[in-house]
């Protein structure tokens, strides 16, 4: 798309639209809900660039705010639903597409809830798609939990482009063996590959953070993918993947010997073909869902 028809789709909210709308509102951004307004243009259409999002995509946005980055999604022609936690910002942003992209109207949705409790069944705009897309400008304090909790409830949920806090996005792609390998990398992991696509500057937003942004782009595996840990018949139960993770990381200093001594017996490490006195930061998803299927096998046998 050129940016003479962007510009032509529809107008996109600069610095003193996004001023004007809160004062009519009454709004002011909050660090309870980590509101940052993007009141740049051009960095909310490269996000809509960046994650290929279409006139036939369904979309969900998580904290739509003031409506930047709502609108910059519209312009494409998609359908979406937005989930804004706080009340008058999700009563106002009907009225902000309505004055900006009229034609756009009947293509939101907005729903106002905290991300947290979203589930197929409160929210069930998505429950007919074979796969829909997450776009969004997370608060950077609740990032990792809003995309760990999507992920694991709606299985169709194929892909997501947030900007997020440049630390967290390096967590959130950081690979096996690095200093910042952690508890959120290797759990989105099981979905999943992510990777970082971009930073974002601290000026294209009212109020400026202290921190700078960047863009993380992720990809679901597709069901019969050879790097998806969750298929095979002797796939591991998430949870149980999940707690070897959470044991591993919790005692990041420890080898897995000694941080899982309570959960793996030894010939649980011997059947996955790992060694007990590597540490948690150079496993990869597949050799935790190896130990957990190797763990479930020892228990059965027991």
């Amino acid at each position: 798309m050129t940016e003479t028809a962007n510009t032509a789709a529809g107008h996109l909210l600069g610095a003193a639209d996004i001023r004007r709308i809160a004062a009519d509102a009454g709004v002011s951004p909050t660090k309870k809900f980590g509101q940052n307004f993007v009141i740049d243009p051009g960095t909310v259409r490269r996000i809509v660039r960046e994650a290929g999002v279409t006139s036939t995509d369904h979309v969900m946005e998580v904290g739509p705010g003031l409506g930047s980055l709502t609108l910059a999604i519209l312009e494409t022609g998609a359908s979406m639903t937005a989930v804004e936690i706080d009340p008058p910002l999700a009563e106002r942003l009907p009225g902000t597409v309505a004055e900006f992209m009229p034609e756009a109207a009947d293509r939101l949705k907005v729903v106002n809830r905290d991300a947290l409790t979203v589930t197929p069944e409160n929210v069930p705009d998505f429950n007919g798609d074979d796969s829909f897309t997450l776009v969004a400008n997370l608060p950077y304090n609740v990032a990792t939990p809003i995309l760990l909790t999507l992920l694991e409830r709606f299985d169709h949920l194929g892909s997501f482009l947030v900007m997020v806090q440049k630390e967290v996005a390096d967590r959130l792609a950081a690979k096996p063996g690095s200093k910042i390998y952690g508890t959120p990398s290797v759990k989105l992991a099981w979905y999943g590959t992510a990777e970082r696509v971009g930073t974002i500057g601290r000026n294209v937003f009212w109020p400026a953070p202290n921190v700078d942004s960047a863009l993380v782009k992720f990809t679901r595996y597709a069901a019969d993918d050879a790097s998806n840990p969750a298929t095979g018949d002797a796939a591991p139960d998430r949870e149980q993947v999940f707690q070897l993770i959470d044991a591993a990381f919790g005692q990041r200093r420890k080898t897995l010997h000694a941080a899982l001594k309570h959960m793996v017996p030894a010939e649980a490490f011997t059947a996955a073909g790992i060694n007990p006195t590597r540490r948690g930061e150079t496993l990869t998803i597949s050799e935790f869902a190896a130990l957990a299927s190797a763990v479930s096998a020892h228990n059965k046998a027991a």
